[in-house]
């Protein structure tokens, strides 16, 4: 095996890279411990790629430290919430709160497998589909009138040719 082709094929710059398949993956790193060549290169190639990296990366904005900071400081400071208990289920297709639980809960059950939307949003979508049935009606004038306006036009042209061809 040519060990400079393989390190010229490109395979070690899609193994930094990550998107190496897995078997080139274990190839290269296979021949990474027969070669020491091979080693060097791939060394230097992850050097390289870190070197550019940091020469490429953007400082954060003066704030933001401090803004993650805070961030982390207000989750630390969150008091706990203790969690509720589920309800029980009594078997005969209810459920019932736990005595100490003093909330009550309101069940929501759906005798249908139809969504139900707001008012105001059956009026939206008959608008649009009004809109877009007259949409279709324009643009299927439209399509005519232009047939046959290039109809016409193709009418004119074979009639100039005919009267230019008469002496």
């Amino acid at each position: 095996m040519n060990i400079e082709e393989y390190i010229e094929s490109g395979i070690l710059e899609a193994y930094v890279l990550g998107v190496a398949t897995d078997a080139e993956a274990r190839e290269l790193l296979q021949l990474k411990a027969q070669y020491p060549q091979l080693r060097y290169a791939l060394k230097e190639l992850e050097l390289d790629m870190e070197h550019i990296a940091g020469e490429m990366a953007i400082a954060p904005p003066p704030g933001t430290w401090l803004k993650i900071e805070e961030s982390i400081n207000g989750l630390i400071a969150m008091p706990e919430v203790a969690p509720q208990k589920y309800k029980e289920y009594n078997g005969n297709g209810h459920y019932k709160a736990p005595a100490d639980n003093k909330e009550k809960y309101i069940e929501v059950e759906s005798s249908t497998d139809y969504m139900r939307i707001h008012k105001q949003w059956k009026w939206i979508f008959a608008g649009v589909f009004v809109l877009g049935k007259i949409f279709l009606a324009c643009a299927i004038y439209f399509y005519l009138e232009n047939r046959q306006a290039q109809q016409q036009v193709q009418e004119l042209k074979s009639e100039l040719n005919h009267y230019q061809a008469k002496p």
